[in-house]
């Protein structure tokens, strides 16, 4: 069983469609995983029942789809949803102290999507408070004495200490792509829009993005097609053009990220790949005040009714940023979003004047920082993020602790299917890389994973 827990998201959900991996097995299976290994990793929320409900339903599931051909493509895999995801039947409490009926609604388009394709909710996972800074009890699956990652700390804590084969999060700045490169699982943040943000709790409405964590390139590609609509199975016809962004952008990197990242882009180029290093975001401090503007302008809209009944009730981290929103001047928040429509236009022109199809750079500033009181730095994010554009974290290296480094591949608005498309070959290299190195008795770059 163990084996069956560690595999992929596509292999897992053949199996399970096949029966050659019975439900009950798999449910049996999970039990014990979370026994072990929930406690030290407090991945998800406790749950009264938990696995009683999910054998109820499992049992339904089972008589609907009697007929293994008529499967859906998620029969049975077991997913953790981000707890600020509304979902039917378990309440919604955003990581706060808030009265959870406030929080109340209609289930998440998303949680009825991966519903509809045969998945099971195995539960709610930890986030920061409302997907802010206000960290919770989750530790990193590699070392508990490091954070995972916020905001979405639990679901990339339960895919990397392989509880869940797939997990939702979100991010707004960097909440899915620097937990994915702490835990050292696959991150993936689609299209601003690209999928439906409804029935989630907002933290910025025009920054917050749907995504998820899985543990290859594959199993994100899996769950795209259930998420995303109108998916695309195209494959690229040709090697992407990579970039890698010169500037004070990478200068907010620490070495070992940055030497993670090169190992990966010279592996590229003796591949054949086409690597241009190109100056971009030379204004990015700028960047960053705008996209705090907007944070906090339209945070402060979302919870100004929440906030004047229950104050007291919040972190102070999440206090601080609605009062910076509630004190912006007139026409603040216009002038940041402009900021942001011309930060999309420059990086797109950008692009095309190089011919980049995919930015490669570090997913994190470094590895996961020691301590839980803070969940790190998603500056590596941000600018992606604003501009909207899709973006991936795939585990590259190691550092010389044993903590994962990620690699950030980023690619234009709408780039969804050729960005998961050419992260499957990336990924393959990095791999190959990986297994090359773990002989050699002197890498480059610290050791590989």
């Amino acid at each position: 069983m163990a084996d069956w827990l560690s595999l992929p998201l596509p292999t897992l959900a053949d199996a399970l469609r096949s029966d050659a991996l019975a439900l009950p097995e798999y449910l049996d299976g999970l039990e014990q995983r979370m026994i072990d290994r929930d406690p030290q990793v407090q991945a998800f929320l406790p749950e009264s029942g938990r696995f009683e409900r999910l054998r109820h339903e499992a049992e339904a599931l089972a008589r609907k789809y009697r007929n293994g051909s008529t499967r859906p493509s998620l029969y049975g895999v077991a997913v953790g949803i981000k707890d600020i995801f509304r979902v039917d039947g378990l309440p919604t409490r955003a990581g706060s102290r808030l009265p959870p009926e406030l929080l109340a609604g209609k289930e998440a388009e998303t949680v009825h999507r991966l519903r509809q394709a045969g998945a099971l909710i195995l539960g709610k996972t930890v986030t920061t408070e409302f997907a802010y800074f206000a960290p919770g009890p989750t530790s990193n699956p590699h070392n508990p004495e490091h954070t995972p990652g916020g905001s979405s700390s639990g679901s990339a804590a339960a895919v990397g200490s392989t509880q869940a084969p797939l997990a939702l999060g979100t991010q707004t700045i960097g909440s899915i792509l620097r937990p994915a490169s702490f835990c050292g699982v696959v991150g993936f943040k689609p299209s601003y829009g690209r999928v439906s943000t409804a029935g989630v709790i907002p933290l910025a409405p025009s920054l917050d993005h749907v995504g998820w964590f899985t543990r290859d390139v594959a199993g994100s590609a899996a769950a795209a097609a259930v998420l995303c609509p109108d998916w695309s199975s195209a494959v690229p016809s040709r090697r992407p053009v990579v970039g890698v962004p010169q500037g004070p952008y990478l200068d907010h990197a620490e070495a070992t990220a940055r030497h993670a990242v090169e190992a990966v882009v010279d592996r590229l180029q003796g591949e054949g790949y086409s690597v241009r290093s190109v100056g971009a975001l030379e204004d990015f401090e700028e960047v960053v005040r705008h996209h705090r503007t907007i944070l906090a302008a339209e945070a402060a809209r979302v919870h100004a009714a929440w906030f004047r009944e229950h104050e007291a009730l919040y972190h102070p981290r999440t206090a601080e940023l609605i009062r910076a929103g509630l004190a912006l001047g007139p026409g603040a928040l216009d002038d940041a979003l402009q900021a942001r429509l011309r930060l999309r236009r420059t990086l797109l022109d950008l692009m095309q004047a190089h011919s980049i199809d995919v930015w490669a750079c570090p997913a994190a500033v470094g590895p996961a920082p020691r301590g839980l009181d803070s969940t790190g730095d998603p500056v590596m994010n941000l600018p992606w993020t604003q501009a909207g554009f899709p973006a991936m974290a795939l585990p590259c290296s190691v550092d010389d602790a044993g903590l994962p480094l990620g690699l950030q591949l980023v690619a234009s608005a709408g780039g969804d299917e050729d960005l998961l498309a050419w992260a499957v070959e990336i990924e393959r290299l990095i791999s190959y890389q990986e297994a090359s190195s773990a002989s050699e008795p002197h890498p480059a770059h610290g050791r590989r994973r």
